[in-house]
């Protein structure tokens, strides 16, 4: 058995491109992707750089916002910024994305209002965008059923397959999946089956676990005596094991094993080293199950400040950097003024979609419920 030190973010096995104090210090693991990352612009870099500091300035506003009673609940992704927009700058316009319920910054990459994952959050609505309007990118709803996604994800990749929208050999037609889920999520049977169908059907499908350490306050290593991206061998699925805070690696691991998916060559599964800063939600004490220690030494591998290295060393000015933070707090203050303006909902729009057609005992309900609270009357003045 390969002992779970072999997850360690040090080990040289782990795909990484950027050492943590943003040094250029591929590890033989990254040899074989550093072709696509050469091929990227300054444009490109400046990019994942922008996703990454403005997406966590939308999320500390959301958690303020959560804690001042505008939200019901918020799920942060602070820590988790490279592997995610990495892998989703690495998707092609014509993929499908199914996210679980953290992946914001792969949400707004894709053309989601973020102000629309916040409504979410506020209990507004149960899905939050239309994933089949062309302004959202393919981006399927928010899942917080942990792994059911997964199932969901290899479903659509079925069709893809039996439908001929992938593995033709046009890389501007052909279409793949990625699915995110976590590694508490890993544990569940729904992941393993979409696996067992995933691999018995050879879908266009990247699995993409963002291991960040903790299922809420249960640590990875009490869920698997190995590294979880050995479990896809099992299936007889390829993986690749990246250092989910360097953003290079992240996008290159993907951005190969979506080509390969998509070329019809079967599904892939990616582990992505990271670590939650944050907690769980914003129901959740992380204080109550880790240590100050441990996530200090997490807080020296952030993949924003190791971005932000790499870049000052390839000469990004000041000005660049003022601009992003200047972005970062303007997409906070927008989302602070669209969330408070977004109001309530009235009560009965809980009988809305419940069935596709009007049914006579869903408008029943809705009617009693109207006459229930115009009993109250008018409060006193």
């Amino acid at each position: 058995m390969v002992p779970h030190d072999a997850a360690s973010p040090e080990d040289p096995r782990l795909v990484r491109v950027l050492a943590a104090d943003g040094s250029f210090a591929p590890t033989p693991a990254a040899e074989p992707y550093l072709d696509a990352i050469g091929a990227l612009a300054d444009a490109d870099l400046e990019t994942f750089y922008r996703d990454m500091a403005v997406i966590r300035a939308f999320d500390q506003e959301a958690t303020n916002l959560q804690r001042q009673g505008q939200l019901a609940l918020w799920p942060p992704s602070y820590g988790q910024e490279a592997a995610q927009v990495g892998s989703a700058r690495a998707a092609r316009p014509q993929d499908h994305i199914f996210p679980s319920y953290r992946e914001h910054v792969v949400a707004t990459i894709r053309g989601v209002d973020p102000v629309d994952i916040i409504r979410v959050m506020r209990g507004l609505t149960h899905g939050g965008w239309n994933p089949y309007d062309p302004k959202n990118g393919n981006t399927h709803i928010y899942t917080l059923v942990l792994g059911s996604q997964t199932l969901h994800a290899t479903g659509l990749a079925m069709g893809l397959a039996f439908d001929g929208k992938s593995g033709t050999g046009d890389p501007d037609r052909d279409e793949a999946v990625i699915v995110y889920y976590g590694d508490g999520a890993s544990s569940q049977g729904d992941v393993h089956e979409a696996m067992v169908f995933a691999a018995s059907f050879q879908t266009p499908e990247v699995f993409f676990l963002q291991n960040n350490q903790w299922a809420i306050s249960v640590p990875v290593r009490t869920q698997s005596p190995a590294p979880l991206h050995l479990r896809a061998a099992g299936y007889g699925m390829p993986s690749i094991h990246v250092d989910g805070n360097d953003v290079l690696a992240s996008y290159a691991v993907t951005r190969r094993a979506l080509d390969e998916a998509r070329a019809g060559e079967g599904p892939r599964a990616i582990e992505a080293m990271t670590y939650r800063m944050g907690a769980h939600t914003t129901s959740d004490d992380p204080t109550k199950y880790r240590t100050a220690d441990e996530e200090q030494s997490w807080a020296r591998r952030d993949p924003i400040a190791r971005m932000r290295a790499y870049l000052r060393g390839r000469g990004a000015s000041d000005v660049f950097f003022a601009e992003v933070d200047a972005e970062a707090a303007a997409v906070a203050e927008d989302t602070r003024v669209r969330t408070v303006a977004l109001g309530g909902i009235s009560t009965d729009r809980m009988f809305d979609h419940v069935y596709s057609e009007e049914h006579p005992l869903i408008a029943e309900q809705k009617q009693w419920l109207a006459r229930y609270e115009a009993s109250f009357g008018e409060e006193p003045a």
